[in-house]
């Protein structure tokens, strides 16, 4: 190690249990914005793209993401999207001004065709509705028209429509950001709260398995945050299963040691939610607990020159599918990014679901040319690697190590880190995953993890299976069009003697340890 590293020390006892990890704290989000669906997952005439227009190059990243559920169509798209425009001939589908992302939208992609797709990768469809210019009613129809098997006028259009069968979507969005006074359709949370509340009662009419979720504030910064959270849940507690949490992150004038402490503000955000709706329960006399659906998170450079809205001389006007949101993600940006999904696991008793916004083109880890090829950002390692690795259960792993002092946030420790285990590790076939971040800017850092009350509970020893680490000498390295592999993950210093995990951690990585 360099002469300025440092040491840390954590213990991994999986009796130290947060919780079952659902797998749909893995989930993605697709939305009509951008490039995102046309020129993104959808390219008629692409080299790659099947007999449907869908690029196939795209669907093996996808698949390779690892995505459970994925939220569609919206986003602030939704919030005056009407879905009947997405389905029946194409060559009847109405061409609309969306006035979110001030494009036009052709509709060449609905419900039927993102479907297929999602059955091309192998992902779950979560539904939003629109409660913005529309309500309870173009709610009901759109559930009946996807989840009913009754012969009705909106089944039989269905059927008509090429499915006989239901979709059968589980997860259902009450609206977008519906505190945000950039949503078409914005109400104040006493009026929104009684519309969700309208609204999911009718749609348990019709289907009484549905999950709902209901919108929280869009960032914990929001005027209204919290506020926002106990009004709506007040109206809609008996109604709803989760209550939606928002939130991105960015470097902010080079100041990468306040990036890092990302994860801390994540992790304050979501336990200040689940105190608002524990707070609503206990006034209610409940045992009910609503659980979280983190349901935007990302890295995003929204305040960027070079990020933002549609403001390009060139693209006045509405145009189709215009270059927006097209971040170029670092090695800074990933290591920040896995931080937060250790942050998601540590939460896992309360995160239920969660969706990377967004997977293609648009602030995403997947990233393509029209006409060409198809690449990894910076960001999809550690989402496939966390996706594949983390099964069963999620582990405390309490770390010793260094601080720093976030102008922000306080002290923050420089490492974090979280375990999984899977469930068959109990009949001594499975595994043991640990998650790790070292945030410091300066300090490399030996982290040493005992494992004897693992080993002890095991009954065997453990040996490493994979060791991966994500850093890179220069923070701001990136994978673009001209080098699509200039950052990747590398094989971690890792070993074990007797009961002791030693990692070496570069400072800025990240690093995951699978044990066997």
């Amino acid at each position: 190690m360099p002469a300025d590293s440092t040491t840390a020390t954590a213990r991994l006892d999986p009796h130290h249990g947060i919780s079952d990890i659902d797998r749909r704290l893995f989930g993605g989000f697709v939305e009509h914005l951008g490039r995102h669906i046309y020129d993104g997952i959808f390219e008629p005439g692409h080299a790659e793209a099947d007999a449907d227009g869908f690029r196939t190059d795209v669907v093996e990243l996808v698949k390779e993401l690892g995505v459970s559920t994925i939220r569609y169509p919206g986003g602030n798209f939704v919030s005056g999207y009407r879905w009947e425009d997405g389905i029946g001939p194409k060559a009847d589908r109405p061409r609309r001004l969306d006035l979110a992302w001030h494009s036009t939208e052709t509709n060449e992609v609905g419900l039927h065709e993102f479907q297929a797709w999602l059955d091309r990768v192998g992902s779950d469809l979560m539904l939003a509705v629109n409660l913005g210019t529309r309500g309870t009613q173009e709610a009901l129809d759109l559930l009946e028209y996807a989840n009913a098997d009754t012969p009705t006028a909106w089944t039989d259009q269905r059927a008509a429509n090429g499915r006989d069968t239901p979709f059968g979507v589980t997860m259902w969005c009450l609206g977008n950001e519906m505190d945000g006074p950039w949503q078409v359709g914005h109400r104040n949370a006493d009026d929104y709260g009684k519309l969700a509340m309208r609204t999911a009662k009718a749609m348990r009419m019709i289907d009484p398995g549905v999950e709902l979720v209901v919108c929280g504030s869009s960032g914990r910064g929001m005027p209204t945050f919290g506020s926002w959270e106990r009004q709506v849940l007040e109206h809609t507690f008996d109604d709803v299963d989760f209550i939606s949490c928002h939130s991105y992150y960015q470097e902010h004038d080079g100041d990468a040691q306040e990036f890092l402490a990302s994860g801390v503000d994540m992790a304050r955000f979501i336990e200040s939610v689940v105190a608002i709706a524990d707070t609503v329960a206990a006034t209610k006399k409940s045992d009910k607990r609503i659980m979280i659906s983190f349901d935007e998170w990302n890295v995003w450079y929204l305040h960027d020159d070079e990020g933002g809205q549609n403001d390009k001389p060139e693209e006045k006007g509405w145009p189709v599918a215009p270059r927006l949101l097209e971040d170029k993600y670092n090695a800074l940006d990933a290591v920040v990014f896995g931080d937060l999904l250790i942050t998601l696991l540590q939460h896992a008793d309360r995160v239920r679901s969660a969706s990377l916004a967004q997977l293609v083109n648009v602030i995403a880890p997947i990233m393509t040319e029209p006409g060409g090829p198809a690449w990894r950002q910076t960001t999809f390692f550690p989402f496939s690697i966390t996706s594949r690795l983390a099964h069963g259960r999620a582990v405390r792993v309490p770390v010793s190590a260094g601080t720093f002092v976030s102008e922000k946030l306080g002290e923050v420790a420089n490492v974090n880190a979280v375990a999984t285990i899977d469930a068959s590790t109990e009949l001594s076939t499975g595994g043991v995953s640990l998650f790790v971040v070292n945030r410091s800017t300066t300090d490399a850092t030996t982290l040493r993890v005992d494992l004897a009350p693992l080993v002890r509970d095991l009954g065997r020893d453990l040996a490493i299976a994979e060791a991966h680490v994500l850093y890179d000498d220069d923070l701001y390295a990136a994978n673009t069009l001209a080098d699509q592999t200039r950052v990747g993950v590398g094989v971690a210093e890792a070993a074990i003697d007797g009961d002791v995990l030693t990692i070496e951690l570069p400072a800025v990585s990240w690093a995951a340890i699978r044990l066997a």
